[in-house]
């Protein structure tokens, strides 16, 4: 077993802390993106790939990776689906409103291997938000990384996140590559599966990291598709999910073979990753 992906910080809040909706955004029919803000006593910093435990007052609480933000804890970013009661009260309350905050909690995207590499940052549906920090830092240090991709695959057109950023990042210096399994009338774009995009990415397999989000099968044929091309498998990321309760390693909801995900990922290398996710119903 390869050890997880590095960057845990110590959780230090096992109860949620007041954060105020200060903007919220529409990102799709069922998508919200809310900045959060702490008046006193913020959070410990958030990593890329790290998540919290955002709670609806009265109606329970979820885990939700950070989006953007999150270097001083004062400010989150969190991109959220509404699929259920909590998530719904989340995304639908307004700025001024007030949630509650726990964490940050689990392991990140260790973005200081990708130091000088070629970067191949894979995305499937609602998977582009906790991969979106990885951009935007990308963004911001250009120089240090080499070609950056960044392929995204979505069911339709409509599913598709942060589309006007999307086209800021490719106006950046950034290969963005999109595609969707059910094109409308529309879409003039690429369609099929996001392992098909792979071809097209320039990248050096031998000096490229890459970080995967999304549906686990998506994920494992992506893995797959990168290790054919030459990839490491301990420079391939994913982030795992699992029902996830406590945050800190304690309940044990969210065990995958040895690992607490909430503690040991989301994001495990794939030399980890792969021998549990090919065990049936584990």
């Amino acid at each position: 077993m390869t050890a997880p992906a590095a960057t845990s910080v110590a959780t230090t809040a096992a109860l949620p802390l007041p954060y105020r909706v200060v903007s919220r955004r529409v990102d799709t029919y069922d998508t919200v993106t809310v900045e959060l803000a702490r008046d006193s006593g913020p959070l410990p910093p958030f990593a890329a790939g790290q998540f919290a435990m955002l709670t609806a007052y009265g109606i329970g609480e979820v885990p939700i990776s950070l989006s953007g933000g999150g270097a001083s804890g004062d400010r989150l970013v969190h991109t959220i689906r509404a699929v259920g009661a909590v998530t719904r009260a989340l995304t639908g309350t307004a700025p001024g409103g007030t949630v509650g905050v726990r964490g940050p909690y689990g392991t990140g995207w260790n973005l200081r291997d990708a130091t000088g590499a070629d970067v191949v940052i894979v995305a499937g549906g609602i998977g582009l938000a906790p991969l979106r920090p990885v951009v935007l830092a990308a963004l911001a240090d250009r120089a240090r990384y080499g070609r950056v991709s960044v392929l995204v695959g979505v069911r339709t057109p409509a599913d598709l996140l942060y589309g006007a950023e999307l086209r800021s990042w490719a106006d950046a210096g950034i290969d963005v590559e999109v595609t969707v399994d059910r094109p409308d009338g529309d879409w003039s774009g690429h369609v099929g599966v996001v392992t098909s995009l792979l071809a097209r990415a320039a990248f050096d397999p031998a000096r490229t990291v890459a970080f995967i989000c999304g549906p686990e099968v998506m994920m494992r044929f992506t893995a797959q598709g990168l290790l054919t091309r030459g990839v490491p498998a301990d420079r391939i990321r994913v982030s795992l999910e699992r029902t996830m309760r406590c945050g800190a390693g304690w309940c044990g909801h969210c065990q995958l073979g040895p690992l607490l995900l909430c503690r040991d990922g989301p994001v495990v290398d794939w030399a980890g990753a792969e021998p549990l996710l090919s065990v049936r119903e584990l």
